[in-house]
Parts: structure tokens; C-alpha cells; sequence
């Protein structure tokens, strides 16, 4: 995103915060219409015909579809919700309309498809929504369904080879070469985060512990635009008692939001855009040649996607603010904290807490009443580097994030089973305050430099390239 997109997204903020807070009632409704006419602005350009156009499309619909998963029969049959879904539709035939106004520039980079075309492909999906409605329910069955559907897309976007043969068959579907096909053409925005928050509500309905929310309320979690892109990945029972809160148009939340708005864009487009002119990266990193510089561009890097991530996080939150609505922290000074498992507590918390609530808890049950007698150091291996390796495979199905998911893995393995032997060992240290701060400090400069390190394999795409770093970084290249 660019700062004049951004500057124009708070400016569209401001008057719906002002709007929202003399038309109470029509909250929601405005959220969600906004929040629909925004990530259609934002889905970057696909050089596939109009698929910019019907990925946001896939958005709502897969939205609409997972919300009739865990819907019960009567709520499915509720006017409010057909009117929702009756005012989704025309917002997308209206979109499709600029193509003829002059108006397409507003919504999106490149003209919507022909209104015949957008009127069949709507209806087809119309179509599909009316057979989820009618024949699904909320039985688990149903809901891992839905939950596969998604995993099965997720790993289609992340895996290079299968994105390559969705590019090559939706070119051949548009009449486009084959030849110029790639796996960067499916540019999908928000679908990771969305995917969470969809497979978080199917999860919480089998277990029986999501609560029964409208379609324009499951719509407006699901896509709200400031965490749409970036996150965090907030809860559905949290947000929605945001939602119904009362929003006044000047209240000391106003002042957070700037706060947190300006911290955001000072970090993104002042300190993160300056560090990368120096971070690593695939193509300076072929051309290290001595091991100071190739320690600072690691170290550049190291920042560079704090300050990106934690900036966009500011944003997102400050923008929340300016609609009423909390978003939760996601980072909480991660580099100062004196160990692996602190670190991951505090970077990227929502996608961590995500995962420790629906793999990592889950998982660590399983293997302790079905392998009673396994040992409790075996079961902290396989649940930290499944767990690690998973949120590796998240950001990418390559050997780079698998590596960087075991890096992380075995690091946590070491770190719980080393602190559980120490710490009877150190006890004494706690009557010592300067030692204990001196350690605390070691730790810290120890914790950031394995986290650096392992960034290497995150930042290359390529795992001899990422060795031949490693080998500048302590002299042993040639």
C-alpha cells in the first residue's frame, strides 16, 4: 500500500467515524458496504484478465458460504440476512457498472469484466449459495468440509507449482498465452487472513462455542478492512461486542487512534523503506563479499520486517479506532525479550495464539492420550516443530519457510527443555539483582541473534543461497 493510498483510506475513516457516530443503527450495514468497496480497491492488479475483479468477488461468496455453514435453518431463512446478501450482490453488479460510467479507476486498477459477464458469473455463485443453504448444516461433517475447502485453496495460492497450473488454466479459460503463465499472477489479496478468521468461526461451531451472528455482521469480521490485508486475526465473539458498542464521534479513543496511526506510518514508510535499501535479499545476497557488511544487511533485515509487520499492525489498529472497534495487539517489543518462547508469545501474537488454539493445544492432547507412555520431551519436539514447520508452510509451501519453520522449532525445543533444567540451578540468582539483569541482558542479545539468523532463511528463496550467507556471516566463504 502506498502512503497516498493509506492517506485516503484515514481520510474515508474520518468520515465514516463522523457518519457512523450520527447514524448509530446503520453502523454495521456501512462497515460492511465499505468494507466491500475497499477490498476491491485494494486487490492489487493480476496480469490474468479481470481476475482482480472476481477475487474479491470469491472473497464474499466463500464469506457468504462459510457464515450458511454455521448458520442454524432458521437464520438462513431471516429477511435481514437475505437482505444482506440481496445488498452484496447489487454493490457487485454496481462495481460492475463503473466499467461503464468511467468511473473503474475509483474501485480497482483495471476495468470489471462486461455486465453480462459479471450478471452470468454472480448468478452461478448465487446459484451455488442457494444449494449450501438448502442442503448443508451445521454438523461437523459439513463444517470440515468447509474447513478442507479452504486449506485445499491455501495450499493451491502457497505452493509455486499448483499456483502455476491455476494461472495456466484460468489463461486458457480468458484465451490468454500459456506461455507467459506463473505462480505471481494469482495475487489473492487478505485470502490468508480471511482463510483464518473463516476457519476459526467453522472450528468454534463444532466445538459449540461460536455464538449465532448475522451475515452482514459475519461479513463485516470477515472482511473489515483496516486488518483485511495484514491482520491481526481477531476474534468473532471479540469484535462483535465492538460492533454493537455505541460509537461517539469525539471520545479519547480519537486521540489512540492517531497515536497509534502515526507510530504506524513512521515505522512503515520512514524506517522500514529506508532499511531496505540495505536488508537482504535474494539479489544482494549472490554478491556478499565480506562478513561485516553481510552481518549488517541480516541485521537491516531483522528490522526491516519488525518495523513493516508492527507498522501495518499500527495501522490497522489505529484505523480500528477510528471505527469503534479494538483490534488486538500483535507485537509487544519481541526483540527485547530474553527468550525464544517470550519472543514468540510477543511476535506476531494473534497468528500465535491461533495456532497454540487450533493445532498446537489440540495436537499436544492427542499425543498425550494416545501415547501415554511417550516421553514428555518426544511430545514438546513433535508439537513445537509441527507447529513451527505449519507456520512456516503459512507464509509459503517451499523448502526456505520449512527450513525456517525448523529453525524456530528445534530452537523452542531447546529453550523449554534447557529452561526447565536451569531454572532449579538458578534460583539462587533471584536475590541477585545485577546478575540477574546481566543474564537477562545476555539472553536478550542472544534470543535476537538466533531469531536474526533464522530470518535468512525467510528472506531467500533459495536454501544454497541462504548457506552461502550463513558461511559470509562467520568467514568461512572463500
Amino acid at each position: 500500500m502506498l502512503l497516498t493510498d493509506l492517506l485516503i483510506l484515514i481520510l474515508v475513516t474520518l468520515v465514516l467515524r463522523f457518519g457512523l457516530g450520527l447514524r448509530p443503527r446503520s453502523r454495521g450495514l456501512i462497515l460492511m458496504l465499505a468494507s466491500i468497496l475497499v477490498i476491491f480497491w485494494l486487490q492489487p492488479v493480476t496480469s490474468i484478465r479481470f481476475l482482480d475483479f472476481w477475487m474479491p468477488v470469491a472473497t464474499l461468496f466463500i464469506t457468504i458460504g462459510s457464515w450458511l455453514l454455521t448458520a442454524e435453518p432458521d437464520q438462513k431463512k431471516s429477511r435481514s440476512n437475505l437482505i444482506t446478501l440481496t445488498l452484496v450482490t447489487l454493490t457487485i453488479l454496481l462495481i460492475a457498472l463503473t466499467r461503464y460510467l468511467g468511473l473503474s479507476e475509483l474501485i480497482g486498477s483495471l476495468k470489471p469484466p462486461q455486465f453480462g459477464q459479471v450478471l452470468i458469473g454472480t448468478a452461478i455463485l448465487l446459484v451455488f449459495v442457494i444449494l449450501i443453504a438448502r442442503f448443508s448444516s451445521a454438523k461437523k461433517a459439513w463444517l470440515m468440509i468447509g474447513i478442507i475447502f479452504l486449506l485445499t485453496l491455501f495450499v493451491i495460492l502457497k505452493t509455486p507449482p499448483l499456483a502455476l497450473a491455476g494461472s495456466t488454466f484460468l489463461r486458457s479459460l480468458v484465451g490468454q498465452s500459456l506461455a507467459s503463465a506463473s505462480p505471481l499472477d494469482i495475487r489473492w489479496l487478505g485470502f490468508s487472513y480471511v482463510a483464518f478468521r473463516l476457519i476459526h468461526t467453522l472450528r468454534d461451531r463444532m466445538s459449540g462455542r461460536m455464538p449465532q451472528v448475522s451475515l452482514q455482521d459475519y461479513l463485516t469480521y470477515v472482511i473489515f478492512f483496516p486488518a483485511f490485508s495484514a491482520g491481526p486475526i481477531d476474534r468473532l465473539p471479540r469484535f462483535i461486542k465492538d460492533l454493537q458498542e455505541p460509537l461517539l464521534p469525539f471520545s479519547p479513543q480519537l486521540g489512540q487512534a492517531f497515536y497509534r496511526l502515526t507510530v504506524g506510518i513512521f515505522k512503515k514508510f520512514a524506517l522500514a523503506d529506508s532499511l531496505a535499501l540495505l536488508a537482504l535479499n535474494a539479489q544482494n545476497a549472490s554478491q556478499l563479499q565480506s562478513t561485516g557488511f553481510s552481518w549488517l544487511m541480516v541485521y537491516a533485515y531483522a528490522f526491516l520486517i519488525y518495523f513493516d509487520f508492527s507498522g501495518y499492525t499500527d495501522i490497522a489498529i489505529g484505523l480500528g479506532q477510528l471505527l469503534g472497534i479494538t483490534l488486538p495487539d500483535n507485537f509487544n517489543r519481541p526483540y527485547l525479550k530474553p527468550n525464544l518462547t517470550q519472543f514468540w508469545n510477543n511476535w506476531h501474537i494473534t497468528l500465535t495464539q491461533w495456532f497454540r488454539a487450533y493445532f498446537f493445544n489440540p495436537f499436544t492432547r492427542s499425543l498425550r492420550s494416545k501415547y501415554r507412555g511417550l516421553n514428555v520431551g518426544w511430545i514438546v519436539l513433535i508439537t513445537q516443530l509441527s507447529t513451527m514447520i505449519l507456520i512456516g508452510l503459512w507464509h509459503g509451501v517451499a523448502w526456505n519457510f520449512v527450513l525456517w519453520g525448523l529453525w524456530h522449532g528445534l530452537g523452542l525445543f531447546v529453550n523449554n527443555r534447557f529452561s526447565d533444567w536451569v531454572k532449579p540451578r538458578l534460583s539462587r540468582l533471584q536475590t541477585h539483582t545485577r546478575m540477574q539483569r546481566s543474564l537477562d541482558a545476555f539472553n536478550t542479545v542472544l534470543t535476537f541473534h538466533f531469531v536474526a539468523l533464522g530470518w535468512i532463511w525467510f528472506a531467500l528463496p533459495s536454501v544454497p543461497l541462504s548457506l552461502n550467507v550463513f558461511t559470509r556471516l562467520f568467514g568461512l566463504g572463500s
